[in-house]
């Protein structure tokens, strides 16, 4: 089977980007990278007026808001009623599923409590493996979506189990706008091009972190990786599993390269597929691999002459004409409009997979210059986790609670520069994935996630996956994790898509079910067609 949707989002979708990214001064701003030479003032930030290593993040008001899912915690003062508890199981479509209770800060276990839903898929044959637990990336992923769709060839002997972390899905949930304030800020201009654009984007990311602290308070202090790999060890004792094996894509590899840090001792059979960077090397961002993955889509369509041009630059120019055109003329779709940053979305949408999906974008992409944009905005819902009747799910407010709370921010000034350098690296969707500041507003202190340097000193082998033609999770993160992770075993599919195991490649899937059953890790150098 190929890598289903769910895998799709570690990737920063190009209209989300205009909460988590970076920014350059606009056309004839009078901010200066470095300087502070504004007195724009957006509700109460001056819009440039601290220096590039000053911090913006907020202090708001206290609050204390009714989170669904967030309670009272387990009697005790430790850790063990959590780990006595006994979930009620209910049938599911033929798995069962649970909800179990973490603490919600594990250094005060009895305070208050967070749900983590589950979903597992019982083992068919014996002997008996014990639990595989899978995560989808993210920040932010279901693992109990995940479950139904995940290839289980070779793997009968396990219990595939998937949850839904702290703050997404079914578990206790980071909400922040509501459905209509979110469309708006999705229609926004992603890559401005004067002051006031630049203005609205810092106004829109400040609104939204006032509104996911109002909604939501201390649970945003609560929904980091560290926070969720001790869940995850819960969930393992709680399983009666010696050993956690583990398989994550994108996001999911930080989870099992943190886990592997903080729990190495507990580390059984760990597989990190599309690995993210978790290093401190800026030098290839995820914007590199979605100019890449555009690139091999134009090399395609210029040889099987798709309609876009006779080679690949001239597709290329007429991609990015499209989205040029689009600035000034968005596509009235119904009652909605397809504008500038929602097709680089869409765009981005379908570079998540391979080349099996590059006749449906040229013809997506050709019907949108034609002037019906229908199936282009489409494909930026999925990627803004945005349903048919409107709904956004809680991916779209966990991705960037969750990853401001991991984030080195230096300011609103070092976002602009970092957007400058990012179009250096990136021209294409480093440009149009845009600036963003919700980070430098965020309302809540960088996380402890930061005080971790990733090497996994006391883990056993882990299994670390890359693709040379990944657009989210460029293969030079995967490397660099592989080298960084000391007892880390390289593995190269040298092809497209984010995410490789799973009906991508047999010679992937065959080496990653030899690990996670008997341990065996494929030989070093190994690369997969």
């Amino acid at each position: 089977m190929t890598v289903p949707s769910i895998l799709k989002p570690l990737a920063i979708a190009a209209a989300v980007v205009v909460l988590i990214s970076g920014c350059v001064p606009a056309p004839g701003s009078t901010s200066t990278p470095g300087g502070s030479a504004t007195s724009v003032m957006v509700g109460d930030v001056p819009v440039s007026a601290v220096p590039a290593d000053g911090v913006d993040r907020r202090t708001f008001p206290a609050v204390s808001p009714t989170v669904p899912g967030l309670v009272a915690g387990l009697p005790g003062g430790d850790l063990a009623p959590y780990v006595a508890q006994e979930p009620t199981w209910k049938d599911c479509d033929g798995d069962q599923c649970a909800t179990v209770l973490a603490p919600l800060d594990y250094a005060d276990p009895a305070s208050r409590a967070v749900t983590l839903a589950l979903r597992v898929h019982k083992a068919t044959k014996t002997p008996h493996l014990g639990p595989l637990f899978i995560n989808p990336g993210g920040p932010g992923g279901s693992g109990v979506e995940l479950v139904p769709n995940f290839d289980t060839e070779g793997l009968e002997q396990y219990d595939i189990v998937g949850w839904d972390p702290r703050g997404a899905g079914q578990s206790t949930p980071v909400r922040c706008l509501s459905d209509a304030d979110t469309d708006a800020l999705l229609n926004l201009d992603s890559s401005p091009d004067n002051d006031a654009e630049r203005v609205a984007l810092v106004e829109a990311s400040l609104n939204f972190s006032r509104s996911c602290w109002e909604r939501n308070g201390d649970l945003l202090s609560h929904i980091g990786t560290v926070d969720t790999v001790r869940d995850l060890d819960l969930l393992r004792q709680l399983f009666g599993a010696k050993k956690l094996n583990f398989l994550g894509y994108s996001y999911g590899t930080q989870i099992g390269a943190t886990y592997a840090q903080v729990f190495g001792k507990n580390t059984g059979h760990l597989v990190l597929d599309s690995a993210v960077n978790i290093t401190d090397d800026e030098s290839v961002i995820q914007a590199q691999g979605f100019d890449l993955a555009l690139g091999n889509f134009a090399s395609w369509c210029a040889e099987t002459r798709c309609g876009l041009g006779e080679t690949k630059t001239a597709v290329l120019a007429a991609v990015t004409g499209l989205f040029d055109k689009l600035e000034t003329n968005p596509l009235k779709v119904g009652n909605r409009t397809l504008t500038q940053s929602l097709a680089v979305t869409g765009v981005a949408t379908a570079l998540y997979s391979g080349k099996e999906v590059y006749p449906a974008l040229s013809a997506i992409i050709q019907r949108t210059i034609a002037g019906n944009g229908t199936n282009l905005l489409y494909a930026a819902d999925q990627l803004n986790f945005r349903d048919q009747s409107g709904h956004y799910d809680t991916m779209f407010y966990a991705f960037p609670a969750i990853s401001c709370s991991e984030t080195k921010e230096k300011g609103v000034l070092d976002a602009d520069q970092t957007w400058a350098d990012d179009q250096k690296k990136a021209p294409i969707f480093g440009k149009y994935f845009g600036p963003g500041y919700t980070c430098s507003l965020w309302g809540v202190p960088q996380g402890e996630y930061l005080k971790l340097h990733l090497t996994g000193p006391d883990a056993a082998p882990i299994l670390v996956v890359g693709a040379t033609g990944d657009s989210a999770t460029p293969v030079e993160f995967a490397r660099s994790m592989a080298k960084q992770l000391t007892s880390a075993r390289l593995l190269i599919f040298d092809g497209e898509g984010h995410g490789s195991y799973g009906g991508n490649s047999t010679c992937i899937d065959s080496a990653v079910v030899k690990y996670l059953v008997a341990g065996t890790l494929p030989a070093k150098g190994t690369v997969c067609k």
